[in-house]
């Protein structure tokens, strides 16, 4: 445990990709403390409709990572990638784009030596899917509890990094881990490791100001 406080906890959980530690193992009572936190996350009409499937099978990883890596091929030669546009006017601003693009590629590289994948599922029907209202708060409360699966594993020197690549290939995901798919919509996929130092610190951000709208989209809030 490294002790930090609320604030500290959650302004330095970062996304660890070049800091995951592959060669040290984590302990699977780690895994699942932090997952008894996430339960306790607010749960739309207290329903808690998750599942939580963790994957440490080499295989299995090996077998979802190039899965993760076809859709990443694409996605890296996509209008979408950051790199991929003209530069941004904020040298700083494009500074940190090719460093979130190197990172990413690494992870891409490096998926399957992550020791553990962690899996949040939905589990609804694709023939019975919700209103976008419906969506939204399940949607919501199953990313809650993923945060504070994350939040928890950060408090215990574990690093975390929200992905949905795979995501483009659920099905298949879903036949190596032998999720019922009909019933089973997975959110993401979060590889789980200890990281390589623990100093981590909060991360650029667009100010508050150029992003706060006060009592309707014109407002400012009192002075």
């Amino acid at each position: 445990m490294l002790g930090l406080s609320a604030d500290e906890l959650l302004t330095t959980t970062r996304a660890v990709r070049k800091r995951l530690d592959f060669d040290r193992p984590v302990d699977p009572g780690l895994v699942t403390e932090c997952l008894d936190i996430a339960l306790q996350a607010p749960s739309g009409g207290n329903r808690q409709d998750w599942a939580w499937v963790v994957v440490t099978d080499p295989d299995k990883r090996t077998a979802l990572a190039e899965l993760y890596r076809r859709s990443w091929s694409a996605y890296r030669e996509s209008p979408y990638f950051p790199t991929n546009s003209p530069p941004h006017e904020d040298p700083a601003v494009q500074a940190s784009f090719d460093r979130i693009a190197d990172s990413a590629q690494y992870l891409a590289d490096n998926l399957e030596r992550a020791p553990v994948f962690l899996i949040p599922c939905l589990v609804q029907s694709r023939v019975d899917r919700p209103s976008w209202g419906g969506a939204a708060s399940r949607l919501g409360s199953i990313m809650q509890a993923a945060w504070s699966f994350m939040l928890a594993a950060r408090e215990r020197g574990l690093g975390t990094c929200w992905t949905t690549l795979h995501l483009a290939y659920e099905q298949p995901a879903a036949e190596i881990l032998d999720i019922p798919f009909d019933n089973c919509l997975q959110v993401a996929l979060i590889p789980v490791a200890h990281t390589i130092g623990t100093d981590f610190r909060p991360g650029t951000r667009t100010p508050l100001t150029d992003v706060l709208h006060w009592d309707g989209w014109e407002g400012a809030p009192p002075a």
